[in-house]
């Protein structure tokens, strides 16, 4: 990584559906809550503000989506301090999709920031391996509220 990048949490992954169905899996919260948040307030769409929740964490999230070109890409604002995401759909042969996630503009020091790449990175490594099972096989892995259990300290 050149030293003049800011850290970026990246992670993709190919899922075997058609770009259509892994899109709409994305913009839709009666899809993604199958597989990531618990309530989405809305679809994503271009300008519109929707919130999601994770119950189980009593957490939730403004996003608001700068940019959507339907089966191709969205750019989106999230979290505080707000940070960019950008997933990027690539449709591959025989009815695939290899779905990629970006997630920039951390706050704090370098060491902050890289600390929060990585830890975005491992996140959405499982919201794409959630996704995956999902829409390959109609598997609820229960990843996210898996990953920090009651009772486990948080690291």
């Amino acid at each position: 990584m050149d030293i003049r990048e800011t850290p970026t949490a990246e992670a993709g992954m190919l899922i075997r559906r058609p770009v259509a169905d892994v899109f709409e899996a994305i913009v839709d919260p009666a899809i993604t809550t199958k597989f990531w948040f618990t309530h989405g307030s809305g679809r994503l769409d271009s300008g519109k503000e929707v919130r999601w929740e994770w119950r189980m964490y009593g957490v939730s999230t403004t996003v608001d989506v700068s940019e959507i070109v339907a089966n191709e890409k969205i750019v989106m604002q999230w979290s505080d301090p707000r940070t960019t995401v950008v997933w990027t759909f690539t449709e591959m042969p025989d009815e695939t999709t290899f779905l990629e996630v970006r997630n920039f503009g951390f706050a704090g020091n370098g060491d902050e920031q890289v600390k929060e790449a990585v830890g975005s990175t491992g996140g959405f490594t499982l919201v794409l391996a959630g996704a995956k099972a999902w829409l390959e096989q109609g598997l609820t892995l229960g990843l996210i509220g898996d990953r920090h259990p009651k009772g486990v300290p948080a690291n």
